[in-house]
Protein backbone atom coordinates (compact mmCIF):
# COMPACT_ATOMS: atom_id res chain seq x y z
CA UNK A 1 0.00 0.00 0.00
CA UNK A 2 1.85 3.09 -1.14
CA UNK A 3 1.28 6.50 1.02
CA UNK A 4 -1.39 8.39 -0.85
CA UNK A 5 -3.66 5.17 -0.52
CA UNK A 6 -3.08 5.13 2.80
CA UNK A 7 -4.15 8.90 4.21
CA UNK A 8 -6.60 8.89 0.60
CA UNK A 9 -8.82 6.12 -0.18
CA UNK A 10 -11.49 7.10 -3.13
CA UNK A 11 -13.82 4.20 -1.85
CA UNK A 12 -13.90 6.65 1.33
CA UNK A 13 -15.67 8.76 -1.10
CA UNK A 14 -18.56 6.61 -2.35
CA UNK A 15 -19.25 4.66 0.36
CA UNK A 16 -19.96 7.96 2.64
CA UNK A 17 -22.40 9.03 0.23
CA UNK A 18 -25.27 6.33 0.66
CA UNK A 19 -24.70 7.63 4.80
CA UNK A 20 -24.96 11.72 3.66
CA UNK A 21 -28.12 11.43 1.27
CA UNK A 22 -30.54 10.85 4.00
CA UNK A 23 -29.61 13.96 5.34
CA UNK A 24 -30.17 15.83 2.60
CA UNK A 25 -34.24 15.92 2.75
CA UNK A 26 -33.26 18.13 6.38
CA UNK A 27 -30.99 20.35 4.73
CA UNK A 28 -33.66 20.75 1.93
CA UNK A 29 -36.95 21.21 3.83
CA UNK A 30 -35.02 23.90 6.07
CA UNK A 31 -34.15 25.48 2.91
CA UNK A 32 -37.30 25.54 1.42
CA UNK A 33 -39.27 26.64 4.52
CA UNK A 34 -36.59 29.32 4.44
CA UNK A 35 -36.84 30.66 0.89
CA UNK A 36 -40.50 30.57 1.45
CA UNK A 37 -40.73 32.95 4.51
CA UNK A 38 -37.90 35.10 3.51
CA UNK A 39 -39.06 35.69 -0.52
CA UNK A 40 -42.76 37.15 1.75
CA UNK A 41 -40.74 39.11 4.13
CA UNK A 42 -38.71 40.21 1.34
CA UNK A 43 -41.84 41.06 -0.67
CA UNK A 44 -43.02 43.28 2.44
CA UNK A 45 -39.18 45.07 2.61
CA UNK A 46 -39.83 46.04 -1.06
CA UNK A 47 -43.04 47.70 -0.52
CA UNK A 48 -41.18 49.61 2.34
CA UNK A 49 -38.51 50.77 -0.16
CA UNK A 50 -40.94 51.89 -2.76
CA UNK A 51 -43.15 53.48 -0.59
CA UNK A 52 -43.56 57.53 -0.93
CA UNK A 53 -42.84 57.87 2.74
CA UNK A 54 -39.74 58.46 3.48
CA UNK A 55 -39.54 56.59 7.28
CA UNK A 56 -40.51 53.89 5.48
CA UNK A 57 -38.02 54.04 2.79
CA UNK A 58 -35.49 54.34 5.89
CA UNK A 59 -36.95 51.15 7.52
CA UNK A 60 -36.13 48.90 4.54
CA UNK A 61 -33.08 50.28 3.47
CA UNK A 62 -31.64 50.30 7.11
CA UNK A 63 -32.45 46.35 7.62
CA UNK A 64 -31.26 45.38 4.36
CA UNK A 65 -28.19 47.37 5.11
CA UNK A 66 -27.44 46.37 8.19
CA UNK A 67 -28.45 42.60 7.81
CA UNK A 68 -26.33 42.60 4.39
CA UNK A 69 -22.84 43.67 6.41
CA UNK A 70 -23.73 41.04 9.23
CA UNK A 71 -21.67 37.76 7.91
CA UNK A 72 -23.60 35.05 7.96
CA UNK A 73 -22.06 33.11 10.93
CA UNK A 74 -22.40 36.59 13.45
CA UNK A 75 -26.05 36.56 12.52
CA UNK A 76 -26.23 32.83 13.20
CA UNK A 77 -24.93 33.04 16.46
CA UNK A 78 -26.79 36.53 17.44
CA UNK A 79 -30.29 34.43 16.70
CA UNK A 80 -29.12 31.44 18.35
CA UNK A 81 -27.53 33.27 21.69
CA UNK A 82 -29.88 36.29 21.69
CA UNK A 83 -33.07 35.24 20.92
CA UNK A 84 -33.39 33.11 23.91
CA UNK A 85 -31.69 35.52 26.24
CA UNK A 86 -33.79 38.46 25.00
CA UNK A 87 -36.98 36.36 25.73
CA UNK A 88 -35.47 35.41 28.82
CA UNK A 89 -35.80 38.69 30.19
CA UNK A 90 -39.67 38.43 29.40
CA UNK A 91 -40.46 35.00 31.66
CA UNK A 92 -40.20 32.73 28.24
CA UNK A 93 -37.74 29.87 28.17
CA UNK A 94 -36.48 28.73 24.58
CA UNK A 95 -33.83 26.77 25.52
CA UNK A 96 -36.22 23.31 24.67
CA UNK A 97 -36.54 24.95 20.91
CA UNK A 98 -35.57 22.98 18.20
CA UNK A 99 -31.93 24.50 16.33
CA UNK A 100 -34.24 24.31 13.24
CA UNK A 101 -36.30 27.11 14.55
CA UNK A 102 -33.01 29.56 14.52
CA UNK A 103 -31.70 28.15 11.69
CA UNK A 104 -34.90 28.53 9.46
CA UNK A 105 -35.06 32.09 11.45
CA UNK A 106 -31.30 33.49 10.75
CA UNK A 107 -31.65 32.94 7.05
CA UNK A 108 -34.84 33.88 6.71
CA UNK A 109 -33.81 37.50 7.89
CA UNK A 110 -30.71 37.00 5.45
CA UNK A 111 -32.80 35.65 2.44
CA UNK A 112 -34.99 38.45 2.82
CA UNK A 113 -32.52 41.19 2.89
CA UNK A 114 -31.45 39.72 -0.88
CA UNK A 115 -34.57 39.44 -2.60
CA UNK A 116 -36.02 42.48 -1.39
CA UNK A 117 -33.23 43.93 -3.33
CA UNK A 118 -34.08 41.50 -6.35
CA UNK A 119 -37.64 42.43 -6.39
CA UNK A 120 -37.22 46.12 -5.90
CA UNK A 121 -34.60 46.16 -8.87
CA UNK A 122 -36.95 44.34 -10.75
CA UNK A 123 -40.00 46.64 -10.07
CA UNK A 124 -38.20 49.10 -11.30
CA UNK A 125 -36.34 48.17 -14.16
CA UNK A 126 -39.91 48.14 -15.94
CA UNK A 127 -40.64 51.12 -17.31
CA UNK A 128 -43.42 53.53 -15.34
CA UNK A 129 -45.14 54.53 -18.69
CA UNK A 130 -46.48 50.70 -19.14
CA UNK A 131 -48.17 51.23 -15.78
CA UNK A 132 -49.35 54.48 -16.43
CA UNK A 133 -51.17 53.14 -19.99
CA UNK A 134 -52.47 50.39 -18.24
CA UNK A 135 -54.73 52.19 -15.24
CA UNK A 136 -55.40 54.84 -18.44
CA UNK A 137 -57.01 51.49 -20.48
CA UNK A 138 -59.53 50.70 -17.30
CA UNK A 139 -57.33 48.67 -15.64
CA UNK A 140 -57.00 48.89 -11.70
CA UNK A 141 -53.83 49.65 -9.84
CA UNK A 142 -53.87 46.14 -8.74
CA UNK A 143 -55.08 44.53 -12.18
CA UNK A 144 -52.06 46.39 -13.69
CA UNK A 145 -49.54 45.00 -11.32
CA UNK A 146 -50.64 41.61 -11.62
CA UNK A 147 -51.08 41.68 -15.09
CA UNK A 148 -48.55 44.09 -16.55
CA UNK A 149 -45.77 44.37 -14.27
CA UNK A 150 -45.70 41.69 -12.61
CA UNK A 151 -44.56 39.20 -15.28
CA UNK A 152 -41.84 41.18 -16.77
CA UNK A 153 -40.34 41.96 -12.99
CA UNK A 154 -40.57 38.22 -12.93
CA UNK A 155 -38.87 37.03 -15.91
CA UNK A 156 -35.78 39.82 -14.98
CA UNK A 157 -35.83 38.49 -11.02
CA UNK A 158 -35.43 35.04 -12.23
CA UNK A 159 -31.69 34.50 -12.72
CA UNK A 160 -30.72 36.23 -9.12
CA UNK A 161 -33.91 34.58 -7.41
CA UNK A 162 -32.18 31.11 -8.44
CA UNK A 163 -28.68 32.33 -7.44
CA UNK A 164 -30.49 33.61 -3.85
CA UNK A 165 -31.41 30.00 -3.25
CA UNK A 166 -27.80 28.34 -4.17
CA UNK A 167 -26.66 30.69 -1.86
CA UNK A 168 -28.94 29.57 1.08
CA UNK A 169 -27.94 26.38 0.48
CA UNK A 170 -24.52 27.22 0.71
CA UNK A 171 -24.49 29.51 3.79
CA UNK A 172 -27.05 26.80 5.73
CA UNK A 173 -23.98 24.65 5.57
CA UNK A 174 -22.38 26.45 8.44
CA UNK A 175 -25.83 25.40 10.66
CA UNK A 176 -23.63 22.59 12.11
CA UNK A 177 -21.71 25.49 14.21
CA UNK A 178 -24.71 25.15 16.76
CA UNK A 179 -25.29 21.79 16.54
CA UNK A 180 -27.66 21.63 13.86
CA UNK A 181 -27.76 17.72 12.30
CA UNK A 182 -28.47 18.25 8.44
CA UNK A 183 -26.43 17.10 5.77
CA UNK A 184 -23.01 18.77 6.96
CA UNK A 185 -23.68 18.17 10.72
CA UNK A 186 -24.04 14.29 9.65
CA UNK A 187 -20.53 14.71 7.52
CA UNK A 188 -19.05 16.42 10.70
CA UNK A 189 -20.46 13.68 12.81
CA UNK A 190 -18.62 10.96 10.49
CA UNK A 191 -15.59 12.79 10.84
CA UNK A 192 -15.50 12.71 14.48
CA UNK A 193 -16.31 9.01 15.20
CA UNK A 194 -13.47 8.34 12.38
CA UNK A 195 -10.91 10.22 14.69
CA UNK A 196 -10.51 13.36 11.66
CA UNK A 197 -9.34 10.22 9.12
CA UNK A 198 -10.49 10.22 5.80
CA UNK A 199 -12.12 13.66 6.16
CA UNK A 200 -11.38 14.76 3.15
CA UNK A 201 -12.63 12.12 1.09
CA UNK A 202 -16.12 13.00 3.08
CA UNK A 203 -16.00 16.69 2.40
CA UNK A 204 -15.23 15.99 -1.71
CA UNK A 205 -18.65 13.25 -1.51
CA UNK A 206 -20.15 16.62 0.26
CA UNK A 207 -19.40 18.78 -1.86
CA UNK A 208 -20.23 16.43 -4.91
CA UNK A 209 -23.97 16.29 -3.39
CA UNK A 210 -23.83 20.55 -3.24
CA UNK A 211 -22.21 20.29 -6.74
CA UNK A 212 -24.90 18.41 -8.11
CA UNK A 213 -27.74 20.31 -6.06
CA UNK A 214 -26.68 23.76 -7.29
CA UNK A 215 -26.25 22.35 -10.70
CA UNK A 216 -29.64 21.26 -11.32
CA UNK A 217 -31.04 24.59 -9.61
CA UNK A 218 -29.11 26.52 -12.15
CA UNK A 219 -30.10 24.33 -15.12
CA UNK A 220 -34.18 24.42 -13.48
CA UNK A 221 -34.10 28.61 -13.85
CA UNK A 222 -31.79 28.96 -17.13
CA UNK A 223 -35.30 26.80 -18.39
CA UNK A 224 -37.54 29.04 -16.61
CA UNK A 225 -36.16 31.50 -17.90
CA UNK A 226 -36.18 30.71 -21.73
CA UNK A 227 -39.67 29.52 -21.45
CA UNK A 228 -40.75 33.27 -19.41
CA UNK A 229 -38.77 35.42 -22.09
CA UNK A 230 -40.28 33.15 -25.09
CA UNK A 231 -43.81 34.28 -23.56
CA UNK A 232 -42.88 37.33 -23.19
CA UNK A 233 -41.30 37.97 -26.61
CA UNK A 234 -44.91 37.22 -27.78
CA UNK A 235 -47.00 39.26 -26.30
CA UNK A 236 -44.52 42.23 -27.50
CA UNK A 237 -44.73 40.86 -31.16
CA UNK A 238 -48.57 40.54 -31.28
Amino acid sequence: MSILEKYFDVSYIWNSLPALLPFLKVTLLVSSITILLGTFLGLLLTILKLSRKKLLNQIGNGYTTIIRCTPSIVLLFLVYYGIPKIAEGFGINLNNVNTAIFVITTFTLQFAAVMSEVIRSSFQSIEKGQYEAAVSVGLSPFQAYWRIIFPQAFVIALPNFGNGIIAVLQEGALSYTIGFIDIVGKANLMITNNINAHALEIYIALAIIYWALSLIIERFFNLLEKIFSKGKKTLETT
